[in-house]
């Protein structure tokens, strides 16, 4: 049995779509899943880059693909009152869940429902204050525990190389995206692809040229 290793950030659109759509995609294989919360904002500001929504000319065409990727998949999904926000309340929650850090997927589900359903604000203190009483975190959310749980969710994700949500990792593998989910299949279906040399190649082509920042 593979297992895997699902890192996501709730604010992450992408990350509610693939976590859906994950049963499906690898429907008939024997496998078993962490969900690891990570914050994003870490990996991003690791890697040096921009998230969808803090680029002007991105924000728009990323909800609107979301919401149209949703009703293609029969998905619920409605943006929050505002986007982005802060994830730190819900990861926390997330991750106070569990001893090691590690939620279920129902306490998943969950989160991503707050956020995704109902376009309301995922960080009003009234919503969280029922989230937090529904889901009895077996941590003080507050807690240095879990602070430190979280950051080590996410240094854990950088040093497997995540730079982005959602990420699947398996075999030391990693793949990223919503629509990275078929070859993630494919792989744990033993596509013979990934026993050739284009894997391991993709890493070691040069760069041709490097642009300044």
């Amino acid at each position: 049995m593979k297992h895997i290793t699902f890192y996501l950030d709730f604010i992450s659109p992408y990350a509610w779509l693939a976590f859906d759509k994950l049963p499906d995609a690898l429907q008939g294989l024997s496998y078993s899943v962490s969900y690891k919360p990570v914050l994003l904002g870490a990996l991003l500001k690791h890697h040096g880059q921009l998230g969808p929504a803090e680029v002007p000319a991105k924000r728009a065409w990323t909800y609107r693909h979301v919401q149209w990727l949703a009703q293609q998949q029969g998905l619920p999904l409605t943006m929050p009152l505002n986007h982005p926000f802060s994830p730190l309340p819900l990861l926390r929650l997330g991750v106070a869940c569990q001893a090691q850090g590690l939620p279920n997927r129902y306490v998943c589900e969950t989160l991503f429902r707050h956020v995704w359903e109902g376009g309301l604000d995922a960080n009003d203190a009234q919503r969280l204050h029922a989230l937090n009483a529904a889901l009895q975190p077996v941590h003080d959310v507050a807690s240095d525990v879990v602070k430190a749980l979280l950051k080590a969710n996410t240094d854990s994700a950088l040093a497997a190389g995540v730079f982005g949500v959602p990420s699947y990792e398996v075999d030391g593998k990693l793949f990223w995206g919503l629509d990275a989910l078929p070859m993630l299949s494919a792989y744990l279906r033993g596509d013979p692809w990934f026993d050739g040399g284009d894997w391991d190649a993709a890493a070691q082509l040069p760069m041709g040229m490097t642009r300044l920042r």
